[in-house]
């Protein structure tokens, strides 16, 4: 495999997570622009939004005792983006100080990684995150898995779920590889 070819599971396109043109049209998901989330019990949404330009730049999902937090990416047409990420994710957490290991994950090749945080007067402590990794047609989509789904495998279980089950929706207009694709609050109902 080289170094910049697609890296999904075999059944991406049946299981997800999904392109737009996957979806099923009839299920009633989240519109939050470039991802759409099918909403489920116990499911909190959270848009995170950079503090000057009011951008919205991820989606965290809180669910199963969990945090997963998504970006979707534009992408090339035929290559991949996760080989290329995972490298720099690896860099960064080594220069935080923080251990990564990767691992052959039910998505797919995924990093472990035990980052250091620096809490109040308590002192400081690590933080495991799993980051997974997911190239689509024309997309990536990028989540960081937190909390419970860190090292228990009912969580996991859980948590994969719900990130396969989200909708990538790129988009006709051209994009430069690796620029965020918009997100944007979703509508409430009655305002559409």
């Amino acid at each position: 495999m080289s170094d910049d070819a697609k890296s999904a599971p075999l059944d991406r396109a049946t299981v997800g997570p999904f392109d737009e043109s996957e979806a099923n049209p009839v299920r009633p998901y989240i519109d939050l622009g470039g991802i759409k989330v099918l909403p489920r019990e116990g499911l909190n949404l959270r848009l995170e939004v950079e503090e000057q330009t009011k951008r919205i730049v991820a989606v965290g999902l809180d669910y199963a005792g969990s945090t997963l937090q998504v970006q979707p990416f534009a992408a090339p047409r035929s290559t991949g983006l996760w080989e290329e990420t995972r490298e720099q994710i690896r860099q960064q957490v080594r220069q935080q100080g923080g251990r990564v290991e990767e691992r052959e994950g039910p998505l797919g090749p995924e990093l472990l990684a035990e980052v250091p945080v620096i809490a109040g007067a308590e002192g400081s402590g690590k933080r495991l995150a799993r980051f997974v990794g997911i190239d689509g047609p024309r997309w990536f989509l990028r989540g960081v898995i937190g909390g419970a789904a860190t090292n228990d495998v009912d969580a996991a279980a859980q948590v994969e779920d719900l990130f396969r089950s989200l909708v990538v929706v790129r988009g006709g207009s051209p994009m430069p590889p690796r620029d965020l694709i918009p997100l944007k609050m979703p509508a409430t109902p009655g305002s559409a």
